[in-house]
This record gives C-alpha cells, sequence and structure tokens, in this order.
C-alpha cells in the first residue's frame, strides 16, 4: 500500500490507488547489489561502436525507425539459434524496451481471461496484470520456494487462464524449472487454450536448456528474453519474445507506433555483434555466486539454490528490513523482497562481494558477543 493521498479532483481509477510505484530503493551506496545488473561496464571499444553507430542514426532522427525492427530481430534469432542450437526465425522475435514492455502486451492481447503465476516471483507480473485489468491467480509455491508441477497443472485446468507464468531462474529465489516440467504445462495449457510464457531474464546464467528449444513443439509457448542481466545493458532496455509467428502479429496488434527507437534499436544492433564480450562475463559471475553461496554457508546462513546472477539468504536472527539498514549502513545495499525472514544480494563484482561478506560478517559477529 502507498498510503498516498490522491487529490479529489483526480480521476485515478479506483483499483489503482492504493497501489505503489515498482521499484528497488535508488539510494547511494559503495556496494549496489539491489537490482540484479551485471557489475562490468561495456568495453570502450563497445562504448565507441555504439557511440559512432547513434551518429549514423542521429543524421536520420527526423524520420520514425522502422516499426517492425526487421535488422534487430534477425539479429536476435541468430544470438538465439547460436546459443540454443534452435533454428528460429526472425518473425518468430519481438523485441521492445525491455520485458516489462512485452509482459504488458501479453496482458493487452490476451487477458480476456484470467492470468496465473506462482509466487515469490517476479512481482511485475500481478502488478501488471493489476494495471492492465487482468484478473490475476496466484497458484504459490512450496515452503522452499520450488514449484509443484502436479499442482500448476491443477490450478491451469481450474482456473482456465488464458497466460499462466512461469519463470526460470526464477526471481527472487533462483530456483528453476526442467525442461520436462514446462512441458507439462505447455500441454497443459494448451487444453484449455491458453499460453505459457517462460520468463528467462537470468537463463545465461543457468546451466539448464532454454525453453525456446520446445517452441517448435507446442505453439502456445512464449519465451521472454532480456538484455538487461547478462548482456550488461540494462540502460538500453532491451527485452525480447521468441514464440509462434501468429503469436508475434498479435503483439503488432497492441504495440504503441513506433515503440523501439531508433537509437535503441541500433545500440542493440552493435551489441549483439559484441556478444562474446558481453557474455564474457557470466562464466565470472557464476565462479561469484559459487564462492559467494559458500561464505554465507560458512556464516552458518541458509542459501536457496540459485541458478541466476543473485542469492536469496535467511538464517539471520534479525528482521530483514533491520538487517537491510545495517548492511546500508555499512555501504552495502541489497534487496528487502519482502518474504519472511529472507534477503537478496546481487552477484557484484570482486570487491563489491567482499564488501558485502565483510560487512554482513561484522554484523553477525556483532549479534553473538
Amino acid at each position: 500500500m502507498s498510503g498516498k493521498k490522491w487529490p479529489t479532483w483526480l480521476p485515478l481509477r479506483q483499483d489503482l490507488q492504493p497501489l505503489s510505484p515498482y521499484g528497488a530503493p535508488q539510494v547511494p551506496a559503495e556496494a549496489t547489489l539491489n537490482t540484479n545488473e551485471n557489475p562490468y561496464a561495456p568495453s570502450p571499444a563497445l562504448a565507441q561502436a555504439i557511440a559512432d553507430r547513434a551518429h549514423q542514426v542521429a543524421l536520420n532522427l527526423n524520420r520514425y525507425p522502422d516499426r517492425d525492427a526487421v535488422v534487430l530481430r534477425k539479429a536476435l534469432a541468430n544470438f538465439i539459434n547460436n546459443l540454443s542450437g534452435t533454428s528460429i526465425n526472425f518473425d518468430q522475435v519481438w523485441a521492445a524496451n525491455g520485458s516489462n514492455e512485452i509482459i504488458q502486451s501479453l496482458f493487452m492481447a490476451f487477458g480476456d481471461r484470467p492470468a496465473l503465476g506462482f509466487t515469490p516471483s517476479y512481482s511485475m507480473h500481478p502488478l501488471i496484470a493489476k494495471v492492465t485489468g487482468v484478473n490475476w491467480r496466484d497458484g504459490g509455491r512450496r515452503a522452499d520456494f520450488s514449484l509443484d508441477t502436479e499442482k500448476a497443472l491443477q490450478e491451469i485446468a481450474d482456473v482456465k487462464p488464458s497466460l499462466t507464468f512461469i519463470t526460470t531462474p526464477n526471481n527472487p529465489t533462483g530456483t528453476t524449472v526442467t525442461l520436462d516440467e514446462i512441458s507439462k504445462l505447455a500441454d497443459a495449457a494448451a487444453k484449455i487454450n491458453g499460453l505459457l510464457i517462460v520468463d528467462e531474464a537470468y537463463a545465461e546464467f543457468s546451466d539448464l536448456p532454454s525453453a525456446i528449444t520446445l517452441i517448435a513443439k507446442y505453439p502456445n509457448l512464449i519465451v521472454i528474453r532480456t538484455m538487461s542481466k547478462a548482456f550488461a545493458f540494462a540502460g538500453a532496455r532491451l527485452g525480447y519474445l521468441v514464440a509462434d509467428p501468429e503469436i508475434v502479429s498479435a503483439m503488432f496488434l497492441v504495440r504503441l507506433p513506433y515503440h523501439l527507437s531508433a537509437l535503441t534499436q541500433a545500440a542493440a544492433e552493435v551489441a549483439l555483434d559484441f556478444q562474446e564480450e558481453l557474455l564474457g562475463t557470466v562464466s565470472s559471475l557464476i565462479a561469484s555466486r559459487k564462492i559467494v553461496v559458500k561464505q554465507l554457508e560458512e556464516m552458518g546462513l541458509q542459501v536457496i539454490p540459485s541458478q541466476a546472477n543473485f542469492i536469496l539468504f535467511s538464517g539471520f536472527s534479525q528482521e530483514p528490513a533491520e538487517l537491510w539498514r545495517k548492511l546500508l549502513d555499512r555501504g552495502v545495499l541489497i534487496r528487502d523482497v519482502g518474504l519472511l525472514a529472507h534477503l537478496r544480494m546481487t552477484i557484484g563484482n570482486e570487491a563489491e562481494n567482499k564488501k558485502f561478506i565483510a560487512a554482513l560478517q561484522e554484523i553477525l559477529n556483532g549479534e553473538s558477543q
């Protein structure tokens, strides 16, 4: 609840008035480990290549961009195929301003029946459902945050949602769903004429194969990806979906005209040319994740097994908000995701990770004295 008192003259929708805007706290910190960003900035060579391309594009900014982003979608299809051994065509890819625009467009196009998700998961799914007027149903998860597939299959049969959301690796837990489970869920969704959306924002950090490999078999399956995380491109705002061409065609019905700027398209195209450099940080982040997990466990804390670039942990005696504040007082910003007795930290660079561990160790040692 926002607690904001809206003026009586403002005809804001009644169902929106209690809401708070989405977003992590933006406060100064020496180690910013709260928004699952990639800590490694683009190289000077990539930054210069983007600047050069932006200059070329700027000479024609009096003209609208390619509203279909064909060049970018072809580049994304090639990237996907190289990564997953698939044969996706560009007409199976749709790009937008971050994966959130993708999610919003799905609700707008297919939200005439309820949407189903399994929380805790990405908090924007139910929020965007609310904003777009779609009835959101929560199927829940097990106590260990894993997905109860059999229960989920029953929920799909009972609720008959037009959209069912699965997030793997799941945010905020880092847990995953196997391809076999996804196949069962896609079958169940097909039986009630529904779509299964697999949100793979953190897929590059996982050793599981992508659900994109299942799209040829399941035309009702949609996979959402982003360039914000592994690609270290959060500031550019570029998300995309991979699906059957008919689903992509439906996206064109609800998109805003020329929604993806020429500058965004150009920057993303250049970034894809530098994909080896950008994805080269993934292996180092995975290695760092393993080190941080080991260090947390050595402190006696419990860590949810993660295949993302973040860690959800518990086992501390303080309230999450209290521990969060004490860490911030020591220059470390992590995330209180609203889960009882849990906090989440993003894997940063080596210095940030060391600062987090040192600050946490200092706090916990103070508790035991």
